[in-house]
């Protein structure tokens, strides 16, 4: 068994002897490789640089826009409004990564939004300035394409978790993409029950019960504040 770290952090709910004092520092739920993140980062002075206050909408649901946004610094939030009010959190995007990339070039509207949940620097590309580019650099189209492609099959990923699969097999998926975010042994992804919640297709009070059976089959641990997620070691 090998043992991944996540941070997980409760706000409230009966597993408050499981809480650290300290919140821990928040770091994206997805992650580009790094010469992904190279090739786009060539092109950067295509782009204007913007910074975003905490809470600062980025984009909204339902606009109509050419632009996209490289994360330079700090944290995106990006999530849909269902019909009924809910907010469900897609993905929580960092340093490194892109967002707002598929209505800027289907001209459709966004299907979702974006907001800074942390004072952040984002570098907004707008769609019409880089045909240039990927004419003299096809990689850097290819990057693209790449990006997009792998965000539709996550998210295919998730919604069939979220269709048919239990509260605890979401979760563990959910666990199991956060461990391949970063390669190293140890990392910190501060959520809180009603974000994963959100990103699980569940409530607050499932994602408490559902950890305690977890943690009682088993598959997950916790240890000052962390979640140990065990897994066989191939």
């Amino acid at each position: 068994m090998v043992a991944i770290w996540l941070a997980l952090w409760s706000l409230n709910g009966p597993l408050e002897h499981w809480q650290t004092n300290v919140k821990p520092a928040v770091k994206s739920t997805w992650r580009l490789q790094s010469d992904i993140v190279r090739c786009i980062l060539r092109h950067k002075e295509l782009g204007k640089r913007r910074t975003l206050r905490a809470s600062e909408l980025l984009y909204n649901q339902g606009d109509e826009s050419r632009h996209f946004y490289f994360v330079e610094s700090g944290l995106i939030e990006v999530s849909i409004i269902k019909i009924d009010g809910t907010e469900v959190v897609l993905e929580l995007m960092g340093a490194g990564t892109i967002c707002g990339e598929g209505a800027a070039f289907d001209k459709l509207p966004r299907f979702s939004r974006a907001a800074a949940t942390v004072p952040s620097v984002v570098i907004e590309f707008a769609t019409g300035d880089l045909m240039n580019a990927f004419r003299e650099d096809g990689e850097f189209a290819m990057t693209l394409l790449e990006v997009a492609c792998l965000k539709q099959r996550i998210l295919a990923s998730r919604l069939e978790h979220m269709t048919y699969r239990e509260p605890a097999s979401r979760l563990m998926e959910l666990f199991e993409r956060l461990a391949e975010v970063d390669p190293s042994s140890e990392m910190t992804v501060s959520l809180t029950h009603e974000q994963i919640a959100s990103m699980t297709g569940t409530s607050r009070v499932t994602v408490t019960r559902t950890l305690q059976k977890l943690r009682e089959e088993g598959k997950i641990g916790f240890d000052g504040g962390k979640l140990i997620l065990r897994r066989e070691d191939d």
